[in-house]
């Protein structure tokens, strides 16, 4: 398994992650996403283990609390062969305080995850949403205080627009507190918004990007393909699925150029779509999950081999997005724009 640095740190972790939404089932939404219980958690993350990816996350609103709950238990006997990622900011409640990236809400939440994870410390904490009712340093300084108080290890953000990133990286480096290493973020060859503006902002500021949903929702898995019903085990007809609403044409000419790399590799359509990411500037990780022993073992051999150049451009050229502005007034000069950026 390769190991790729996070950011502006010195931790190391592999290119594959093993997320853990499909933990617990706890509500219609992750039901959607999968039913996963302790024993069968146990299974996954032992093949994970045997194929060398260690890292695993979650979030506290998987199931509320469920999934945290399920991985604390499957990894019992096992938490110093691992790293955990887990996050905060969403809703865990209906008071006035159950959400945000307050102090308040940060530390319940931290010692409630940590708690329910079985751990004395969280390796990769996530703010999982920007929130822009808490200021940038109370939120920062929260953070900074559990990094030094050993529960959490690193702190990283999720679903943060550029200007979201970059003033809190600005105010993390005015006071020395700790800071971001790490974007968790939406990307995949059906959405490449994320290279518009995070990508460049991750190349300048050495953060790193661990990508979230990289089959979008399974539209890029192999299981939608032109001429054939949407299947009926998807997330999209069963209400899991993320992102905008889809332009199926376009999908289809991203998934016949994954069809045509497949058959020249002998690799499988998730398998390429999953490789392709981690040919992209500033990914360090990328998240897969799995209902199941079969699913998890597909994605695993998405590594240890990469795509030729030429097949590389053929996906890019099939999944390539019009740029919204300012980005296509910033391509009428592109001798402005630095390599590797191609959005």
């Amino acid at each position: 398994m390769e190991y790729r640095q996070l950011g502006a740190s010195g931790l190391r972790v592999p290119v594959l992650s093993f997320g853990t939404a499909t933990f617990g089932g706890g509500n219609e939404f992750f039901k959607a996403w999968g039913n996963t219980q302790v024993d069968e958690a146990k299974k996954l993350i032992n093949l994970c283990l045997d194929a060398g990816v260690n890292f695993f996350d979650t979030a506290n609103i998987y199931s509320r609390g469920l999934s945290e709950e399920i991985l604390g238990k499957a990894l019992e006997g096992l938490r110093n062969q691992v790293l955990i990622s887990t996050k905060a900011t969403l809703p865990m409640g209906d008071d006035a305080n159950d959400y945000g990236s307050s102090r308040q809400h940060l530390i319940k939440q931290a010692e409630d995850s940590l708690k329910r994870l079985q751990t004395d410390h969280i390796d990769v904490y996530h703010m999982h949403s920007f929130d822009a009712t808490t200021p940038v340093e109370e939120t920062l300084r929260a953070l900074d205080d559990l990094v030094t108080s050993g529960k959490i290890r690193y702190i990283a953000c999720s679903n943060f627009s550029g200007w979201h990133l970059m003033k809190s990286l600005s105010v993390s480096e005015r006071y020395g507190w700790s800071r971001y290493i790490a974007n968790q973020a939406y990307y995949s060859l059906l959405d490449r918004e994320f290279e518009w503006e995070l990508m460049p902002l991750a190349i300048d500021q050495n953060v790193s990007t661990i990508v979230w949903s990289p089959l979008a929702s399974g539209k890029v898995s192999g299981k939608f393909r032109r001429g054939q019903p949407i299947p009926a085990d998807s997330r999209t007809v069963q209400g899991g699925a993320h992102g905008p609403e889809t332009n199926f044409d376009r999908l289809y000419n991203i998934v016949d150029a994954l069809e045509e790399v497949a058959g020249e590799t002998g690799k499988s359509v998730a398998q390429i779509s999953i490789n392709w990411l981690l040919q992209r500037p500033t990914v360090a990780n990328i998240i897969i999950g799995a209902r199941n022993e079969e699913q998890l073992i597909q994605n695993l051999d998405a590594v240890g081999w990469n795509l030729t150049t030429d097949q590389v451009k053929k996906l890019d050229a099939a999944s390539d997005l019009a740029p919204i502005y300012p980005y296509w007034h910033q391509l009428q000069n592109p001798q402005l724009i630095p390599p590797p950026i191609q959005y």
